[in-house]
């Protein structure tokens, strides 16, 4: 009887037990699982798809901007503070009765008909969002203002419409891919120089990385995204800002000019030409040939609050790798 009990408690003690959170799951079926709890919550009230991945996608890149959200560890990131979950004025903070938390006028819903509003559970998650928006409406102007509403923040509806448009345009979430801004068949150079000292436009640090070619090499699409800002800067002269579906605005300046029929509030993709190398600025419109042509490249995060720049060099050395491994396949 002792030996089979030590040999019951050697096998719980050396056998691996996987907790869903140790479940490794491909890049591909985190997306599949994603879209399924969306999709479902569109047939259940409506509301498109795409809204409610934009909005999911947004907090999920705010959970790694920011020391003060978790990192996921669901499919579902939505963040919703605790005490709006359960009532403000709910004795119970932890509280996870439907009951009780609608009395205390609570931001929690039962979505997974558990008779348990968690906020631990991904489609209780979504069910309670998605109760918020539809007291406002599923239209695009009453989905805007639900947004406003929740965030107070004109910059975060501007940049969850816009992944609104990215995922609607796709038909998809699964828009990882990268691209080297420039193509690699033409001759360039660049080393890191972010956080240099710059004397141009005043003294102040370099933002970016330059990547030196001729005039008038493409300059490409580095991710999927949308076209925020394109025109002429007294210092980055002709320019063009995109933002990606993780918050990364990424900054094309000197540009000698745009592709064709290119505007603001335009659909991306990695590789898709925007404009040409050039050494425009520090001018009035126009002017250029101050500097020897180069694309400067930044990167600026947005987490929610703020927007800040951060060294661009260890994206390019990567995307410059992956696009030589694709070429190399072909």
């Amino acid at each position: 009887m002792r030996l089979v009990l030590a040999l019951i408690l050697l096998f719980c003690f050396t056998s691996p037990v996987k907790t869903k959170a140790e479940e490794k799951l491909s890049e591909e079926q985190i997306h599949t699982k994603r879209m399924e709890l969306f999709q479902k919550s569109e047939a259940l009230t409506h509301i498109p798809w795409y809204y409610l991945a934009a909005v999911d996608q947004y907090e999920r890149s705010l959970r790694f901007a920011r020391k003060d959200r978790e990192k996921p560890t669901s499919f579902i990131s939505i963040y919703i503070d605790p005490e709006r979950w359960s009532g403000p004025l709910n004795p119970n903070p932890g509280d996870d009765n439907p009951r009780t938390i609608t009395l205390f006028n609570g931001f929690g819903r039962d979505g997974d008909m558990d008779g348990k509003a968690s906020i631990k559970s991904d489609e209780d998650i979504l069910a309670a969002f998605t109760d918020y928006v539809l007291q406002y409406g599923i239209d695009r102007d009453n989905f805007k203002l639900a947004l406003w509403d929740y965030y107070e923040r004109d910059k975060t509806v501007s940049i969850i419409m816009g992944k609104a448009k990215i995922y609607k345009h796709f038909g998809t979430i699964h828009l990882n891919d990268k691209a080297f801004p420039l193509p690699l068949r033409f001759n360039y150079s660049y080393k890191n120089t972010w956080g240099d000292a710059r004397g141009w436009g005043g003294r102040r640090i370099h933002e970016g990385t330059d990547l030196f070619a001729d005039y008038g090499v493409p300059v490409r699409a580095t991710s999927y995204g949308i076209i925020e800002m394109k025109g002429w800067n007294r210092y980055g002269g002709w320019r063009i800002g995109i933002r990606d579906i993780n918050n990364t605005y990424h900054y094309f300046a000197h540009l000698s000019g745009f592709s064709e029929n290119l505007k603001v509030g335009q659909v991306v993709e990695p590789g898709m030409m925007i404009g040409g190398v050039g050494s425009s600025g520090y001018g009035p419109p126009g002017t250029s040939g101050k500097f020897p042509p180069h694309l400067h490249y930044g990167m600026y995060k947005d987490n929610g609050l703020t927007e800040w720049s951060f060294d661009p060099y260890p994206h390019l050395r990567q995307w410059e790798r992956q696009d030589r491994m694709k070429s190399r396949k072909r």
